[in-house]
């Protein structure tokens, strides 16, 4: 299988931070602090990311073929939502830089860590 360079940061994001803290914050629990939730994070990535990534569920291809589909992303090995926040607040090559609000990564984030 060959991984994109997206794809390896974000794993060696998830590995460095599943390895390096022990406290996980889960998409339930940042909803339940007034965060915006799956819903709101999935309507955010229809409008700012779809033009490069599979967001939908399925295994559709995305249509950029570097930028990998949002249910790769979740099913990456130790993907957890600290790890994807960390890996979208690091600038990419081949990846845009998308000024999002905190709430818009939080949304986005809960949305991603659903499709596992």
């Amino acid at each position: 299988m060959r991984m994109t360079r997206m794809t390896r940061a974000l794993s060696l994001a998830a590995l460095s931070m599943s390895v390096g803290l022990a406290i996980v914050a889960t998409p339930a629990a940042t909803h339940a602090q007034g965060a915006p939730g799956v819903r709101d994070g999935k309507a955010i990535a229809e409008q700012v990311c779809s033009e490069c990534h599979a967001v939908g569920s399925g295994r559709r291809p995305s249509p950029n073929g570097e930028a990998p589909p949002f249910t790769v992303i979740a099913e990456t090995p130790g993907m957890t939502p600290i790890a994807l926040t960390v890996a979208l607040r690091t600038s990419h090559r081949n990846m845009p830089n998308i000024i999002l609000s905190d709430d818009e990564l939080k949304g986005i984030v809960a949305y991603i860590m659903s499709l596992q």
